[in-house]
């Protein structure tokens, strides 16, 4: 399609230009007369009697304007289409921490991404993968952004109308930024600083001295989530035990004062005064009934914004409390959802959906300004940030008053990325969605995952395996691996990459998830013809199919991130790899009668003991890789 944009159009036509590969359009001076006009009010895109015309007030809405009327031009002689922005900000936190740290090509996809959405902020969550001058151990061999990478994608952000907010910590979560000589003396626990240390604080004023010149927003996320057991370790050792409540205030204070400094306007995560201000321990992280008199209120420190989250929640009610209680802060909390794709190989959209709506929901009817969708990578990155595109166009399209069913959300997303991808990427949740798994997988089981890491001779997940689930896994995963790879076929670079790799997972768990079940078995039963075949023909075939899986995994990794990191996951690809032949030996020493015996496949398989809803059936499991591999230690 060819479109002549004239008018209001200064400031955009470069990043028109950047989107345009996207839209399938031609900006060229012949093309289908398009009138801008920048203006307060709802964002418009309209057609009539052969003439455009879009309407927006800031240039984010602009942007989504734009993908908009070119989405509506491709079906309509004529149309109008009015929206009203539900949210000041609304975008995603980019979890670059644990080992997956995104290139600087990559983020700037997500960008342009987020624009056609109509997303206006980006967090890029930065534990110690940025560059801190003075620290050079700060984010050492783990793949760190240099001041001037995180400056490129921040100016290219701002040409697309997102705002980049740096994402750091300055309490808890910084195990790896601590674990070098530097850090000693200023540590509380292994991840969580020495709250009153003057050395904390000259190490916090360099991270945030770094933020401040990197980006060229005034917002800044100090993070202190999580910091359980602040107070309780070296601190105590030094000083005694002391109030954690005036602990926190005290170490939020001094914080403040260095963003004070610097010109910069902080958030904290919210969690850590709900704690502290709990006696209720079965209260979890976030506990209605929380002290929040007038009187604590007074004493937490003032000049800081709160950000809610909260990635569990289905009821709409109860986010709506939890609003309530944040307005007792003395301002509008930030919400934070989630977009499921942490610990497991493969996103799960079934979770993401029940906790999303109902959140964004309540978000829009306590008028709520900001919210921001998370996207979290725990336990070394083994899933990939692409899949998460479905679930930031749900927030987008809950960001412009819209209750987004399928069928919008899949035409949107195909309009914001060039590519029918919605079915495709919420397919992939169905490879934990295994028979046996509840529906909508709330419990975030993820079979996908310790199927392909258990070890085939010490089986931890064996007993899970009951005879019918049995029966039907492996034609399951065949089915999902010709699914997988037919989307495959159709889609461009990236994503035909991507599921490459994930067919090739399909494929290996269609050989792998039953085949320690059938060692035991046939082994129980002396069948050592049986298992002469495993370990002649079914193991040897496994192999293969799993470095298959590992070289079109790495493939992805390098398409998507900085070769930092990676290696944990080739350590374990080579450990799966390794304990593949490790059991096709043993069972060939005990065929052929090196050993009378095997050890490992005579020992009673018990079930996994850390499901945590055992009454949601045997399935329904979330593990993460160092308790799925061993019952043994790693170190």
């Amino acid at each position: 399609m060819k479109i002549h944009l004239y008018g209001q159009i200064s400031g955009l036509i470069e990043g028109m230009a950047e989107l345009s590969e996207i839209l399938h359009i031609e900006l060229h001076e012949n093309g289908l007369p398009v009138e801008v006009v920048q203006a307060p009010g709802a964002l418009q895109a309209k057609l009539q009697g052969g003439k455009g015309i879009i309407r927006y007030q800031d240039k984010i809405h602009f942007f989504r304007a734009l993908g908009l009327f070119v989405q509506h031009a491709a079906e309509k002689d004529q149309f109008e289409v009015a929206e009203e922005p539900s949210f000041s900000f609304n975008g995603t936190m980019l979890d670059v921490s644990r080992n997956g740290v995104l290139t600087v090509p990559m983020v700037k996809r997500f960008i342009r991404y987020m624009a056609l959405m109509g997303l206006n902020g980006l967090m890029m969550y930065t534990e110690d993968t940025f560059e801190v001058e003075e620290q050079p151990y700060f984010g050492y061999m783990r793949g760190r952004y240099t001041v001037e990478e995180l400056q490129e994608c921040d100016t290219y952000a701002d040409m697309l109308g997102v705002e980049m907010i740096p994402c750091i910590q300055t309490l808890g979560h910084l195990a790896q930024a601590l674990k070098w000589g530097y850090a000693a003396g200023m540590k509380d626990h292994q991840d969580i600083l020495l709250v009153g240390e003057p050395k904390t604080y000259e190490f916090i004023e360099q991270m945030i001295a770094s933020a401040a010149k990197t980006y060229r927003t005034k917002r800044i996320h100090i993070g202190m989530d999580e910091a359980f057991q602040v107070g309780l370790g070296n601190y105590l050792r030094k000083h005694g035990y002391h109030n954690r409540f005036e602990l926190m205030n005290e170490h939020v204070a001094k914080v403040l004062e260095i963003t004070e400094r610097y010109g910069l306007k902080p958030m904290i995560w919210s969690d850590m005064y709900f704690n502290l201000l709990s006696n209720d321990t079965q209260g979890g992280l976030y506990n209605i009934n929380a002290d929040f008199s007038e009187d604590k209120m007074d004493q937490i420190p003032k000049g800081v914004q709160f950000v809610y989250w909260d990635y569990g929640k289905a009821d709409e009610e109860g986010y709506g409390l939890m609003y309530d209680k944040h307005l007792k802060f003395g301002s509008k909390p930030i919400f934070a959802g989630g977009i499921h794709i942490w610990n497991n190989i493969v996103p799960n959209y079934g979770k993401t959906w029940n906790i999303s709506h109902p959140a964004l929901r309540a978000a829009k009817t306590k008028q709520l300004d900001e919210v921001l969708a998370t996207a979290w990578a725990d336990n070394g990155n083994e899933n990939n940030h692409l899949t998460i595109l479905p679930g930031l166009q749900l927030f987008a399209e809950h960001g412009y008053g819209h209750e987004a069913d399928e069928e919008s959300l899949r035409d949107r997303l195909r309009i914001c990325t060039g590519l029918d991808l919605f079915k495709p990427v919420v397919a992939l949740s169905r490879m934990d969605e295994a028979p046996g798994v509840l529906p909508e997988n709330y419990w975030m089981a993820n079979p996908s995952k310790y199927l392909l890491w258990q070890d085939l001779l010490i089986g931890l997940f064996d007993k899970h395996i009951e005879p019918d689930t049995e029966a039907v896994l492996p034609d399951y995963y065949e089915e999902m691996a010709k699914e997988l790879g037919g989307y495959r076929v159709a889609l461009d670079a990236p994503f035909d990459q991507l599921f490459e790799m994930y067919e090739k997972l399909a494929r290996v768990l269609a050989l792998k998830s039953t085949m320690g079940v059938q060692l035991k078995r046939f082994y129980d039963k002396g069948q050592k013809d049986e298992l002469r075949r495993l370990a002649e023909k079914a193991l040897p075939e496994l192999y293969r199919r799993a470095d298959e899986l590992r070289v079109a995994h790495r493939r992805m990794w390098m398409q998507t991130y900085k070769p930092f990191g990676w290696e944990v996951l080739d350590i374990r690809y080579g450990g799966l790899l390794a304990r593949i032949r490790s059991a096709e030996d043993r069972v060939l020493d005990y065929i052929d009668g090196h050993v009378d015996k095997l050890e490992e496949l005579d020992a009673e398989r018990l079930l996994y003991d850390q499901t945590g809803v055992p009454e949601a059936g045997p399935l329904n499991v979330n593990a993460t890789y160092q308790s799925i591999v061993t019952a043994g230690a790693f170190v």
